[in-house]
């Protein structure tokens, strides 16, 4: 007995089987019941959608002899008939193989006869967009005035492709991607059906790898089945035979990205190449990681809007710190370009790579993305206190010399910093939030964050520190106190630091390079009783 694919296996039969189309499925049941049938329905939307399946269905419920609740019986010699493909009343047309003037044609001749069982003549015409402009036109005459028991239901996945004189003669029904939650509780029944065991979490893979479609998400379920017969489907089994990659890749990559490690991206890429990782899947799905990424960073309630895991949430709002939004659309815009580029390519590794190199050196590219996102760098390099110059200590050594011949004044060296003693909780506390500076300040914001450049934090007692400014318009900003409230509020909620913070103007010609050291640092260098006073005394 040969095998049935589980797409037409599982075709639904009764309107009350249709999942995802609800709105549309209620209209027609409705039209039913009173009786109130059209003429003419368009039914447009993506692939697998339920367009020739509703279509199939409403043909039987119009023809059915004993209707139940609108839908058909399937029981009746009419349902039984049209199931078995063998009734005059339903043609199926497929517009893309007889899309000409003398196929509409012969429909026009055999409208004029009236169904010799049933109640209507039924015509479904499939990919109708695919109907060349004559065939339209012969269409037009029948479609605006058929007799009273033709009814005609055209499908197409491209509705900008019909004739507006077509679309204004029809009832439009507009067919929804199905939502993963559903595509999911469909295939959760299928699969207890088919005694098929699978992990819950490659279940919703493949309904996610679907994007939308029931019948890909059969096929998909049944390729993997297929592969694996006999085993349990693991989240690893769907992954191997769809060529997938784990979400956990994308996390390492993207991180590896915005730190800018090009060699781990490439050993990333390579590993997934060894594997048999589809690289087009590949593109496709870091896509909408970052899109996921973009959301999480810009939406105010983004759980909402990402389907997925608590775990894979958090590891994703984790993500969101590493990089704003302007070089997240950056990221996206390359991917996007590599997405078009690499369906015709012969070397989409190369491609691939080629791709992570400009996202991890910007400093390659000259459009203005790259240009911002380097900005953004360097601002955090001065925030973080890290300063970039070009004269190397061997240009130091090559220039000495020189200046020394020409009579040039020399530099007296900088006067050597100056060592303070702090308790050992005060020297935790700056140790913490100096090497955070520069994240806590990119966190609190574009608006906040140009007042706090060349600024550095200094130990002002127990659980208080001191901004310390050199530059007054800055500190006139930085010092407010509603401003060192939102910073004191997101040390605590980051950290878990209840930390007291204020400000002060640097003086003039004040150095600001002193050291801190704690007292036990203080006491395993020097073997010796020591008494520190109290600077309040």
């Amino acid at each position: 007995m040969s095998y049935t694919a589980l797409y037409r296996k599982w075709r639904p039969a009764v309107f009350d089987e249709v999942k995802g189309q609800e709105h549309i499925v209620t209209t027609l049941r409705n039209q039913m019941i009173s009786g109130r049938i059209g003429h003419a329905y368009l039914f447009c939307g993506t692939r697998g959608t339920g367009k020739t399946s509703i279509a199939k269905i409403f043909a039987r419920a119009v023809n059915c002899e004993h209707p139940v609740n609108g839908s058909p019986c399937n029981e009746c010699p009419s349902c039984k008939s049209i199931l078995a493909g063998s009734s005059m009343n339903v043609v199926e047309i497929d517009a893309a193989s007889n899309n000409g003037v003398e196929n509409i044609r012969e429909i026009r001749e055999q409208v004029q006869y009236p169904p010799t069982e049933g109640n209507y003549r039924v015509y479904i015409i499939d990919e109708v967009h695919m109907l060349s402009i004559g065939a339209f036109n012969a269409l037009l005459k029948t479609l605006e005035e058929p007799p009273s028991y033709v009814i005609f239901i055209l499908a197409t996945t491209e509705v900008h492709k019909i004739p507006i004189t077509i679309l204004s003669r029809c009832q439009r029904y507009d067919f929804k991607r199905i939502s993963l939650d559903t595509i999911a509780g469909r295939l959760g029944e299928l699969t207890r059906a088919e005694g098929i065991e699978i992990e819950e979490r490659a279940l919703r893979y493949v309904a996610k790898a679907a994007d939308g479609s029931m019948r890909d998400a059969l096929s998909l379920l049944d390729q993997c089945a297929a592969f694996h017969f006999g085993e349990a489907l693991t989240y690893d089994n769907v992954l191997d035979v769809l060529g997938a990659v784990d979400t956990s890749v994308f996390s390492r990559l993207f991180r590896a990205v915005c730190q800018g490690r090009t060699k781990d991206c490439i050993c990333e890429l390579e590993e997934m190449v060894i594997q048999g990782r589809e690289l087009g899947q590949f593109v496709t799905d870091f896509i909408w990681y970052m899109r996921n990424l973009l959301l999480a960073q810009s939406a105010d309630d983004a759980e909402g809007l990402l389907d997925m895991s608590e775990e894979n949430l958090r590891q994703l709002k984790e993500d969101t710190k590493l990089a704003d939004g302007a070089t997240l659309m950056r990221f996206i815009r390359i991917f996007s370009d590599l997405s078009n580029q690499i369906r015709f390519a012969s070397q989409k590794r190369v491609l691939v790579e080629v791709a992570f190199i400009k996202l991890t050196r910007p400093d390659m590219e000259t459009d203005l993305d790259s240009i911002l996102q380097r900005l953004s760098q360097l601002e955090d390099q001065v925030a973080s206190g890290v300063f970039v110059t070009t004269e190397t200590p061997a240009l130091r050594q090559t220039l000495a010399p020189a200046a020394a011949a020409e009579g040039a004044t020399a530099v007296p060296p900088a006067p050597a910093p100056e060592k303070v003693v702090i308790s050992e909780a005060q020297m935790e506390d700056l140790n913490l939030i100096r090497n955070e500076w520069g994240k806590i300040v990119r966190e609190m914001g574009m608006a906040i964050r140009p007042s706090f450049r060349d600024t550095i934090v200094e130990p002002s007692g127990n659980s208080c520190l001191c901004i310390v400014f050199t530059n007054a318009s800055n500190y006139a900003i930085g010092s407010r106190p509603s401003v060192l409230g939102d910073l004191e509020r997101h040390i605590e909620a980051a950290y878990g630091k209840k930390l007291y913070l204020k400000a002060r103007l640097s003086g003039e010609g004040e150095r600001l390079n002193t050291i801190y050291v704690s007292e036990d640092e203080l006491k395993s260098k020097i073997h010796m009783d020591i008494t520190i006073e109290d600077e309040t005394d």
